[in-house]
């Protein structure tokens, strides 16, 4: 098949998996100021939708570990034998099947997972273990570990301060005036997500370009593909993902304005933090854990533990699956090029 029609069949599949990331992932991001009220559900999306562009458009950190430091795009194929457009095939079509699997049943996996454990099992199917970058994989798995834990420790924290400090105050003017923040902090969530999240695609785009020869290295993130992938997050955004906003917003443990504001600070701190040092991670996840610190400060009894856990299998089972997904479909595809 011609090259270029592959790279087009990428940049759809990518721009897709950006689509589903909207309204797969945003919801998390807007889900405790719409379950508090701070925000009617349209205006949050509108907010998120906005948000989640400005954010994207900003930053290329993430983009480039993405696009490189897992495999070396460059060593999978020619132009004439483009092995890796097939494996982003792979790598795309596996993590938009789970999406959308884990999406319907209103579980909040993560796409940043699925993405990654995908790439991983395409590269592998393709071209062996040797393939696989251990150091910057490692790297990445670290971090994806590390975030959710370092969330729900600081929403805990976060969470128990504010109570030292208003636990005397009337609870009705507590509430008004941490709504109010809820607006800023839900801008600051979806800002933090647009900065990490959207350039996967931009990162799985530019690994395809690179193994296609129509560019050099994945040092540069051309604008058309910052100004694609960003659009796509938002209109995925403003499509928005009710399912998720409810299990987030609603089935974790009742959440109220003070605990919404302390559990979005503290997972857009996390995000943004990781996105400066160029590190993937799960928003979905660092925005769960950050809710379940925030309300085992509150009231550790007070947290639904059992859907707490049934998230905590979904995260873990989501690299394994996919890897073996992807690698499958790369095996399907292979017997037709």
């Amino acid at each position: 098949m011609d090259i270029y029609i592959l790279v087009g069949i990428v940049i759809f599949l990518a721009l897709g998996f950006d689509f589903i990331n909207g309204f797969h992932d945003t919801a998390n991001a807007i889900a405790t100021s719409v379950s508090t009220r701070a925000l009617s559900p349209r205006l949050a999306i509108v907010v998120a939708s906005v948000m989640n562009f400005v954010g994207a458009m900003l930053f290329t950190g993430i983009a480039k570990t993405i696009g490189g430091k897992i495999a070396d795009p460059s060593k999978l194929g020619t132009p004439d034998h483009p092995i890796g457009v097939y494996v982003v095939i792979a790598t795309l079509l596996g993590a938009i099947i789970w999406n959308l699997l884990t999406w319907w049943v209103g579980i909040p996996s993560s796409s940043s997972h699925a993405l990654i454990g995908a790439l991983t099992g395409a590269v592998v199917s393709a071209a062996g273990l040797s393939a696989i970058n251990s150091s910057g994989f490692i790297d990445i798995i670290k971090a994806l570990i590390l975030s959710p834990l370092i969330a729900f420790t600081g929403g805990f924290i976060v969470m128990w301060i504010l109570k030292q400090i208003f636990a005397k105050s009337s609870p009705h003017q507590v509430n008004k005036m941490f709504r109010s923040g809820q607006v800023l902090t839900a801008a600051f969530q979806s800002f933090t997500h647009g900065t990490n999240d959207a350039q996967k695609a931009m990162g799985i785009i530019t690994f395809a370009l690179v193994t296609a020869g129509l560019q050099d290295n994945t040092d540069h993130i051309p604008l058309w593909v910052k100004v694609s992938a960003a659009t796509a997050m938002a209109l995925g955004t403003s499509i928005g993902g009710w399912k998720i906003i409810k299990t987030m917003g609603t089935k974790i443990f009742k959440i109220e304005p003070i605990n919404g504001f302390a559990a979005d600070i503290t997972s857009a701190t996390v995000i943004l933090t990781a996105t400066l040092t160029h590190l993937p991670v799960s928003t979905t996840h660092v925005i769960t854990s950050s809710i379940l610190g925030v309300g085992s400060a509150k009231r550790f009894s007070a947290v639904k533990w059992g859907l707490a856990g049934r998230i905590v299998i979904s995260w873990v089972i989501t690299i394994p699956i996919t890897m073996i997904l992807a690698a499958l479909i790369y095996q399907v595809i292979a017997l037709f090029e």
